[in-house]
């Protein structure tokens, strides 16, 4: 399946972002652009919590893409929220009403996954090189760390400081002087020290600036002659410069510089400061310019996806060799929870349906990692995993979902008791729990023959009928199984009949 059109939106904690690409060859090409100063970061309060102001603003700018985005199929759009969002505590509450405003599903994505789709979005807006590049984007609130070479990002981090963050925390009432600059110029020292031993002994033969802030600061360089030379980008004398006429007008508004763009002005104080210690700290002496950022990067992972290249496969078989889960067993888990879901729902004939699909495949895959923790309670501790590792190309709703269905394939149904009746992941917990029973021999022979549907509001599951006799141990596992079901109000029904003369008669 794919799409003429898809679109990203980047919910950053400075700008909101809509792009529109179209797709030609396997490549995309920028079709139209918006962009929206929201500031959702200055809008959070002390004790982290986003104020009324700023989800106001946040909720129009997203009706205004919702509007551009009308008729777009709901898989052709990937939205993504970053740091503001990540560390809101009402982050939760506040995520309906922007899905409804902008009418499309928003995720929010952990920090490492952004710096995964700033590399991808910034490599595609570069000339092919076969040399290592270390990729960094200053955003409202976190700043991404990215060394890669070719496609693949090798080296992740995200870090806690953007633009935003620090004009408001050093510069609160605009005012620069050359002690405040340095504080806030330390402060983002002490921050990237705790990366850097390991990113100089790895290694980069080019650096690359992503994003608003390095694009500002370049332009800033560029028009004012400010670097060396005529030099291009960014240079750590032309820096220098810049700091020293920043300090000397003593606010960004009175800097009064070509090329200075009125929606820059109330975060370049921050900018400037963090992007000055990325130099002094890593021992840069010039830094390159990509336009290419985590909207762009949002577009071709979206692509990837359409292609059958999905990051998140290649995350599932990554955690499947690190926590050495057994992959026969697991197939024939995955094999038998697959062929259930499609008894029970039919072939996938909707997104939703087919988005079923893949997380049963990937938490029958994940389901017993776990056992590297230990065995007792090995569910637990693989729901853990699946919540809190770094998994890329999973949102953190995503990672959600897969950590219930871990969670609830063995055990009691009471803990899971939230998930509203009705809902789909119950389908898929039926599945998985009973695929994982009638594998629990580990021995590699083929389940029965089996049937599983819905019937007046209960599970049936259709068994040959002379086999349960000749295997006790699951018999009493699915009596036990009947009895999980019954607890929470829900109706499994165990029968046998010959299903083997009846698929030969069929």
């Amino acid at each position: 399946m794919g799409y003429e059109l898809i679109a990203a939106v980047d919910l950053g904690s400075n700008s909101f972002r809509l792009q529109v690409g179209r797709v030609l060859d396997g490549q995309i090409y920028p079709l139209d652009a918006i962009k929206e100063p929201v500031r959702l970061a200055s809008g959070l309060t002390a004790d982290k919590y986003l104020d009324q102001a700023s989800q106001q603003r946040a909720l129009q700018a997203l009706s205004r893409f919702g509007e551009r985005l009308r008729g777009f199929a709901p898989e052709a759009v990937r939205a993504v929220a970053t740091n503001a969002l990540r560390v809101a505590k009402n982050a939760l509450a506040f995520l309906p009403q922007a899905e409804q405003a902008l009418g499309f599903p928003i995720e929010i994505i952990a920090g490492r996954e952004e710096a995964r789709l700033i590399y991808l979005g910034a490599i595609h807006s570069l000339p092919p090189a076969q040399h290592k590049r270390l990729v960094v984007d200053i955003g409202g609130g976190s700043t991404e760390f990215i060394i890669g070479r070719r496609g693949e990002p090798q080296l992740m981090e995200s870090l806690f400081m953007g633009c935003v963050s620090y004009t408001l925390r050093y510069f609160p009432d605009g005012k620069v002087d050359r002690k405040r600059f340095r504080e806030a110029v330390v402060a983002a020292a002490s921050e990237i020290e705790s990366i850097a031993h390991d990113y100089r002994r790895y290694g980069w033969r080019e650096a690359v600036g992503s994003s608003g802030t390095a694009r500002a600061i370049a332009d800033l360089l560029e028009l004012n002659e400010l670097n060396p030379g005529g030099v291009t980008g960014l240079t750590r004398e032309g820096l220098e410069r810049l700091q020293a006429l920043l300090v000397k007008a003593g606010s960004a508004p009175a800097l009064n510089l070509p090329g200075l763009r009125a929606d820059r002005i109330p975060v370049l104080p921050g900018g400037i400061a963090i992007m000055s210690a990325v130099f002094e700290t890593l021992g840069l002496e010039r830094m390159t310019y990509s336009d290419g950022a985590l909207r762009l990067g949002v577009l071709y992972d979206l692509l990837g996806r359409f292609h059958h290249h999905d990051m998140r496969d290649a995350t599932v078989g990554q955690f499947m060799r690190r926590y050495q889960v057994d992959a026969r067993q697991a197939e024939r888990v995955t094999r038998t929870a697959l062929e259930m879901l499609v008894q029970l729902a039919g072939p996938p004939a909707s997104p939703e349906q087919e988005a079923d699909v893949q997380f049963l495949g990937w938490a029958a895959r994940l389901h017993e990692i776990g056992i590297s923790v230990a065995h007792n309670g090995y569910h637990k501790h693989g729901a853990y995993i699946l919540t809190f590792a770094d998994m890329p190309g999973f949102s953190k709703k995503d990672q959600a979902r897969l950590a219930l269905l871990v969670f609830g394939h063995r055990g009691k149904l009471e803990k899971i008791t939230a998930l509203p009746a009705g809902d789909a992941n119950w389908r898929l917990l039926l599945a998985l729990r009973l695929a994982v029973l009638l594998h629990r021999s580990r021995d590699g022979v083929p389940v029965p023959p089996f049937r599983v549907r819905e019937q007046a509001g209960a599970f049936v599951l259709e068994l040959q009928n002379d086999w349960l006799g000749a295997h006790p141990l699951t018999a009493v596992a699915l009596d036990d199984e009947v009895r999980a079901w019954s607890r929470i109000g829900a109706e499994l029904r165990i029968k046998q009949r010959n299903l083997a003369r009846e698929r030969a008669d069929e």
